[in-house]
């Protein structure tokens, strides 16, 4: 896969076949279009490119500066190269590109610059100034410059159509059961580990503190989950805890931590991924050590069933 990240740098294709869109999470609604890309440019022996942006249009056009991202940047470019898309544009968002009317962007874009040949698109596709451009509008523009246009349907899921928006409200829920049906994938979280106040190794569950790559990165609901960890590309299973760790009221700020299973090895300073697989419960405040060891015990427990269960 080729990536621009100046669309200055990119040559004029006399067979691109494009799509365009923020494809936060990259989910199964999104697969489907990227099939439906691929499928069309075969057809013409075309290249698929898709154009994407960053930062995220509604940091810039509504100033939602706490918008939590599905994927980062790093994230969604590994993901696309998995998808096999051919070129990659990352256009820088401004307010000023934000200002551009959806007949300039298609025309000054996706035609004059790109040569795009067919246009696929999600079935609530909006574009140009103020989003003022839909696949109506689409339509009229491409009768216009000699493209075809492709609108892909709503991806469902047990009655529910899918989108980068629901699969946050589901994180901000802890559903991470959702989450995961709506991504075709487990969602991750990846950082670095850091030093923390080490209070797991002296109760006998040492911990692995995770710094988060950006924090931008949506983090689910705080509680206790079943994860699946990479380091240094080797494969464990954990028990993370997300939140404020009350029974010793020591910190202000989120933390976010693994008890890796079967493992004791110093990886301060190592990369972490780490796959949500289950959530077991919610943070919670005990009265003494003894009470959170029993819990923590009782998690591992319920942890090591419930991977059994799901590996088999």
């Amino acid at each position: 896969m080729k990536i621009y990240t100046d669309i200055k740098d990119y040559k004029k294709n006399k067979n691109a076949v494009v799509t365009v869109g923020t494809f936060d999470g990259l989910h199964i609604g999104h697969t489907k279009i990227l099939d439906t890309l691929k499928y069309k440019a075969s057809g013409v022996d075309g290249t698929t490119v898709l154009m994407t942006f960053e930062p995220h249009p509604r940091t810039v056009v509504s100033k939602d500066f706490n918008l939590k991202l599905l994927t980062t940047l790093d994230e969604k470019i590994k993901l696309l190269e998995g998808f096999g898309i051919d070129d990659l544009l990352i256009v820088n968002f401004t307010k000023e590109f934000s200002q551009m009317s959806s007949e300039q962007f298609i025309k000054n874009l996706i035609v004059d610059k790109i040569g795009a040949v067919h246009m696929v698109v999600g079935h609530d596709h909006k574009f140009g100034k103020d989003r003022l451009g839909d696949e109506e509008k689409l339509r009229e523009i491409a009768k216009q410059y000699n493209f075809e246009v492709t609108s892909v349907p709503a991806e469902m899921f047990n009655g529910e159509v899918i989108s980068s928006t629901k699969i946050r409200n589901a994180l901000v829920a802890g559903d991470v059961d959702t989450v995961n049906s709506f991504l075709g994938r487990s969602y991750s979280l990846s950082g670095v580990v850091v030093k923390g106040a080490q209070r797991g190794r002296l109760l006998g569950f040492p911990t692995a503190n995770l710094r988060l790559h950006d924090q931008n990165k949506a983090v689910p609901k705080k509680g206790v989950y079943i994860v699946a960890c990479r380091c240094e590309n080797n494969p464990y299973y954990g028990i993370m805890n997300i939140g404020l760790r009350p029974t010793f009221a020591d910190t202000i700020e989120l933390v976010i931590e693994v008890h890796i299973l079967n493992f004791d090895r110093d990886i301060y300073g190592k990369g972490l991924t780490v796959d949500f697989m289950k959530r077991l419960r919610d943070e919670k405040k005990f009265e003494s050590k003894e009470e959170l060891v029993h819990q923590i015990e009782e998690d591992k427990k319920k942890a090591v069933e419930l991977i059994s269960i799901l590996n088999n």
